[in-house]
């Protein structure tokens, strides 16, 4: 396992993170799953775990609480809030007072006094950054938190908010987490250009692109993996965007094979060879999956391999633009840029 700081803050984290979640009732995960999954995580030298309140409604929390008992401190504890907990219509975004109530919840759910890293798991665009940061620095003045960061932003909130820092003097974001893989390269063009300019550690969640990279998916089989369960819609060929994947997803398997990889380390490989890039986020569901993904811990990929990967999916194109959720929203909502 290779390891890199974390930003600016001195923090040493596993090239490899674990995510937590299909840790419950999404995944299927049992407790006995989940703690083995984590077990063998850390015996391969991966030190950062990441999950959310709302994966499978704290559930993912609860679990990874109870596997990590005894060893808290050896490990780099990240977790985030934002998303809808339940249909009150407070009980989301990043108010100050969704933020420090939900962190007190998550902190009981967890098990535990503190976690390193805590995240804004989507902006909000009903709350100021001051008022957004401000929360934020308060709860790591008082010990709850060690850092925080944000999640799938666009580029130019992480800007405003780097201001808003500066000109309230608070604390900033130090980690952005965006979803980045082979087929969706977006974040290429804006987000990480912004993430090195100022400081930022990046855990890319996502690699296997929802399993499209996970080697399960080829060209003449039924696709049957869990996510296209989940989410049809994302795996139909009769979507011009899905048939552009499984096209991209043949030509990448070629390479692989020349390469001698499996497609999973060549997926894993591509999104930490950016020099912008700390951590991918792996989320196995299975101990198998695990196994499979920590295989490509020490993968480098060479010129030529990621050459090959350019020539497939050109750098800072998203295949699937419209599953991006870091879309500015005046271009979602018409009433935003018409009289």
């Amino acid at each position: 396992m290779q390891y890199r700081t974390l930003g600016r803050t001195g923090v040493q984290v596993s090239t490899l993170s674990l995510g937590a979640m299909n840790f419950g009732k999404l995944g299927r995960t049992t407790q006995e799953d989940a703690t083995a999954i984590v077990d063998a995580a850390l015996d391969a030298g991966i030190n950062l775990i990441d999950t959310a309140d709302m994966y499978s409604q704290g559930e993912s929390e609860e679990m990874v609480g109870r596997a990590i008992a005894g060893r808290r401190d050896d490990i780099v504890l990240a977790t985030k809030a934002g998303m809808p907990m339940g249909d009150e219509r407070n009980h989301r975004g990043s108010s100050r007072r969704w933020l420090i109530t939900e962190l007190d919840d998550s902190l009981r759910r967890l098990g535990v006094d503190h976690v390193d890293l805590y995240q804004v798991h989507r902006w909000d665009p009903t709350t100021s950054d001051e008022e957004t940061l401000s929360a934020l620095t308060d709860l790591q003045r008082a010990g709850k938190i060690r850092y925080f960061g944000a999640s799938t932003f666009p580029a130019y909130r992480l800007v405003q908010a780097e201001w808003a820092a500066r000109e309230h003097h608070l604390s900033r974001y130090v980690t952005e987490q965006p979803s980045y893989s082979i087929l969706q390269r977006g974040i290429e063009a804006h987000v990480l250009p912004v993430t090195e300019q100022y400081g930022l550690g990046v855990l890319a969640w996502s690699p296997l692109a929802s399993g499209w990279l996970s080697g399960a998916i080829r060209a003449g089989r039924e696709i049957t993996t869990s996510r296209s369960a989940i989410l049809p819609q994302r795996f139909d060929l009769t979507i011009p965007a899905n048939q552009a994947r499984l096209d991209a997803v043949e030509r990448l398997a070629t390479v692989a094979d020349e390469a001698g990889l499996t497609m999973i380390q060549l997926a894993l490989g591509f999104v930490t060879a950016h020099p912008a890039v700390t951590s991918a986020i792996i989320g196995p569901r299975t101990i198998e999956h695990l196994h499979s993904q920590l295989a490509a811990a020490d993968t480098v990929l060479s010129a030529d391999v990621l050459d090959a990967i350019d020539a497939i999916v050109a750098p800072g194109v998203d295949l699937a633009a419209h599953e991006k959720f870091d879309a500015p929203p005046a271009l979602l909502d018409p009433a935003l840029r018409r009289r």
